[in-house]
């Protein structure tokens, strides 16, 4: 690594740190303040509200990374022009992009880490939450039945099977009170009652169980097969796709549908349902894409504050955090708006998912293109 980008990396990380310090500890004292009366309810210990925000911090993190990023451009940058350090830099023989490689390399970084926090720990950190917040309340239920889904029901598209599951187990899988309806590809009808049902060496494996199949048309069976035990290594649905049938069931079921969808839950559920309705189908890729869209807003953030900042001239600092503000509302104003119009159709998901970016990214290689 050249001297120049160990000076330009230093100068960055700096402001970074106190950006992400400064954020995490605004964003703490706040929630601490709207929290502490809850806290006090459920009878938490200081470890416990520590724990607490530990296992949320992901969730912040993802949300304030790139406008972390982009406030420590703007002022590294608006810094080194204001004391003509890249005029010099640049009357070397350097390019401003070759200058930047640097921070492209950081905005890369960030990149990765968002996806990797967004998909891989923000979405359990609500449940690991929810159960600081309770871990000292009176528990009015067993720990064994908080993790159960009753009355569930959904219907596999692909295969064309319907499944009605009186009480499933998020942790073991196992069902209770089991009936699995199906048309065979010869017409007929097969129907399945089961008092418990598990998954053993990946088959659905039921017990005391009665299988009931009807010929094309007939309403009363023609096969009854009752039995204690019963494999059936055609059931393809797998306890993944299921628990993604009971997030996006849940999800759908509110108001507002802007809930944290990791994208192999979405994956999850198209495998289920290769048809959906139109509304469904651009709720879903409209979730798609923005997960796939999002992590790039670190490096986007890097395109964009390189010509906001890197001109020449003498100028205060404090118009980088002017910059950082307005480029980061404009940002969430497009991206609030391309999220609205891509789930209730207006555009294509993944230019409603992707324009923000686009059109950010392309207007600061057109204006970085333009500095002198």
């Amino acid at each position: 690594m050249r001297l120049l980008d160990r000076y330009l990396l230093r100068e960055l990380l700096f402001p970074l740190g106190y950006c992400l310090g400064g954020f995490l500890i605004l964003w703490i004292s706040s929630d601490l303040l709207n929290m502490l009366h809850d806290f006090q309810e459920k009878n938490l210990l200081v470890r416990d509200i520590l724990q607490y925000y530990l296992v949320t911090s992901p969730e912040f993190l993802v949300l304030v990374l790139p406008m972390a990023l982009l406030l420590a451009l703007l002022y590294s940058l608006t810094n080194h022009a204001r004391h003509h350090e890249l005029i010099a830099i640049r009357a070397a023989g350097v390019s401003l992009w070759r200058l930047c490689l640097p921070y492209m390399a950081v905005g890369f970084a960030f990149t990765i880490l968002h996806f990797a926090l967004n998909e891989l720990w923000v979405p359990n950190s609500v449940e690991a939450a929810e159960r600081i917040l309770n871990r000292r309340t009176v528990k009015q239920t067993r720990p064994d039945q908080r993790n159960i889904v009753r009355n569930l029901g959904f219907r596999n598209e692909r295969d064309g099977r319907t499944w009605h599951i009186g009480n499933y187990r998020l942790k073991t899988h196992e069902m209770e009170n089991v009936i699995v309806e199906e048309r065979l590809p010869d017409g007929a009808r097969r129907e399945l009652y089961a008092q418990s049902g598990m998954r053993i060496d990946k088959v659905w494996t039921f017990s005391n169980a009665l299988e009931l199949t009807y010929a094309p048309g007939a309403l009363d069976p023609t096969d009854r097969n009752p039995t204690e035990k019963l494999a059936i290594p055609e059931f393809s649905e797998t306890p993944e796709q299921i628990r993604s049938e009971i997030k996006i069931s849940t999800a759908r079921s509110k108001t507002v549908r802007n809930t944290n969808l990791p994208l192999v839950e979405i994956l999850n559920y198209f495998r289920l349902h290769p048809r959906l309705t139109r509304l469904d189908e651009h709720w879903l890729y409209t979730q798609l894409h923005g997960r796939l869209a999002a992590p790039w807003t670190c490096l986007v953030v890097v395109l964009i504050a390189i010509p906001f900042a890197a001109g020449s001239g003498r100028r205060n600092v404090f118009v980088g955090v002017a910059s950082s503000i307005f480029i980061g509302f404009s940002y969430f104003v497009l991206m609030q708006l391309g999220v609205a119009l891509g789930s209730g159709g207006y555009v294509p998901p993944w230019l409603a998912a992707w324009f923000p970016n686009i059109s950010f990214g392309l207007t600061g290689l057109w204006l970085a293109a333009r500095v002198r």
